[in-house]
């Protein structure tokens, strides 16, 4: 730099001793504690903290004598496939305020024979939400007695467990068991919801209850499966509640476990222990499921935390490889399966595959009129793609079965839950009857949304996983309805 560039500038501050041999020294306590909090919610300390809240899970179920059932995908993690029972799939987000819903995507009518074979089940989930800082201590202190007893739906239990499964069990209570009052009301947590919440969701639960008698379900099949009404009790690291509820044979007992303890502050001064370890596992997990954790646990707990995204891996291509390959009837259908893919296997077990991820490149120059690929893409991307591939189902099932109704047919896509239950939606709507019959003047009836949802009810109760986004029925009814 020349003297007359210099002459026109403001000198800046001399630098210190301290600057000088410790540039980043603020910056630093930033990054040490962040690299602290990283650690403390390391996979290590996520599998030690799930084993113990596991130890907790089979405490509830031992106590209740009642079988365990994961509350999907969270709950998984806290039962080992040995003790497993059965999977729910109740979602928080029916349970959220102002949106209470009884959710006909997730009907869990899976869980109403087991409850009868045992007297009821242990239901289990958990959550990252609610953890108590000491701020909001301090401000639980300074409310009165009342307001404390509300504040606690903050640090409790998760939605699913505190609201989604008591208006699923009012509804089928009312549905099902009209004559037993004593039933109907809406079981909820004490001391958890004010007063004008409860009222609402009790305002909700006869709308629901019609809404699942227009599905036209076998409620008499079904009051046959679940034998007596529902009854809800709790179990956290708080309280059992009712503490004098057991096994009746007057009713099912459903026992809402959440699995994790309350954490005050932050993990890091926890002594390794994470509050919901299990949850949100697509964001810590390196895709490790529930079955490979438990079955390789003690490998798992002895390998070094650098070493372990590497070790999951390898096991996770493993699994891979054993996986089941087994595809799901979707009943009233004598003919329509639905699965995940795998490749190699669905030519020698079914006369027709339609793969909605499959790639149609895949299928250039080999003529093999027994199979579809449409492409789509995953998640949203690949709801909007199946929207204007649904054509192309209509006229290879309309082509494929018109001449010969009694072949099968499996539709895939990854996972087996979404994309190929919209596809096989569109392909119930527009050709199997009521008596779930291939019928090809089907397509030629008006489509209305309670058509397919009634339809839709086939698929969830026949795959009870089956989970297809809003988006993928969204693109389903509107290409039905068209």
């Amino acid at each position: 730099m020349t003297e007359e560039s210099k002459a026109g500038e403001t000198p800046g501050p001399m630098p210190t001793l301290d600057s000088l041999l410790f540039p980043s020294a603020q910056t630093s306590i930033s990054q040490t504690l962040a690299s602290l909090r990283r650690s403390a919610l390391s996979i290590s300390n996520r599998l030690q903290s799930i084993e113990t809240d596991a130890a907790f899970v089979r405490e509830v179920a031992e106590h209740y004598e009642l079988p365990l059932v994961a509350n999907e995908r969270c709950g998984s993690w806290y039962i080992n496939p040995e003790h497993k029972a059965g999977s729910a799939y109740f979602k928080s987000t029916d349970g959220h305020t102002g949106q209470w819903d009884f959710s006909f995507r997730r009907l869990n009518m899976q869980l109403l024979p087991l409850a009868r074979e045992y007297g009821g089940c242990v239901i289990v989930d958990s959550t990252r939400r609610g953890k108590c800082t000491w701020i909001t201590i301090w401000w639980l202190l300074s409310q009165t007695t009342r307001t404390r007893k509300s504040a606690n739906s903050i640090i409790v239990m998760p939605d699913a467990l505190s609201k989604t499964i008591p208006i699923w069990s009012a509804v089928l209570n009312r549905a099902l068991f009209p004559t037993e009052t004593e039933y109907h009301p809406v079981c909820l947590p004490p001391n958890y919801l004010g007063e004008s919440e409860e009222s609402q969701i009790e305002s909700r639960i006869d709308n629901f209850v019609a809404s699942l008698k227009n599905l036209k379900l076998d409620l008499e099949h079904l009051r046959t499966q679940l034998g007596k009404p529902i009854r809800i009790a709790w179990a956290n690291r708080s309280y059992f509640y009712p503490t004098d509820l057991h096994k009746s044979d007057a009713y099912c007992l459903f026992v809402l476990c959440s699995a994790s303890r309350r954490v005050q502050g932050a993990e890091i001064s926890q002594g390794g222990y994470i509050q919901g370890a299990g949850d949100d596992s697509e964001g810590w997990a390196h895709g490790l499921t529930p079955p490979i954790f438990w079955e390789h646990r003690a490998l798992l707990k002895s390998t070094p935390e650098e070493e372990l995204p590497g070790l999951i891996g390898e096991l996770i291509a493993g699994h891979a490889q054993s996986m089941a390959r087994d595809a799901t009837l979707i009943a009233p259908t004598k003919n329509l399966f639905i699965g995940a893919a795998v490749k190699g296997v669905e030519a020698d077990l079914y006369d027709l595959v339609i793969d909605c991820n499959g790639d149609p490149a895949a299928m250039a120059g080999v003529e093999n009129p027994k199979r579809l690929n449409l492409g789509c893409a995953s998640a949203k991307l690949g709801s909007r793609d199946l929207r204007k591939s649904l054509d192309r189902v209509r006229d290879f099932v309309a082509g494929q079965l018109a001449g010969n109704t009694s072949r099968s047919l499996l539709v895939t896509c990854e996972t087996g839950k979404d994309l190929s239950a919209g596809a096989l939606l569109a392909i119930i709507c527009l050709f199997y009857n009521d008596e779930g019959e291939f019928d090809i003047s089907q397509g030629e009836r008006s489509v209305g949304k309670q058509y397919i949802r009634q339809r839709l009810a086939w698929i969830v109760s026949s795959k009870h996983d089956v989970n297809p986004s809003r988006s993928t029925l969204q693109s389903v009814n509107a290409f039905l309805m068209s």
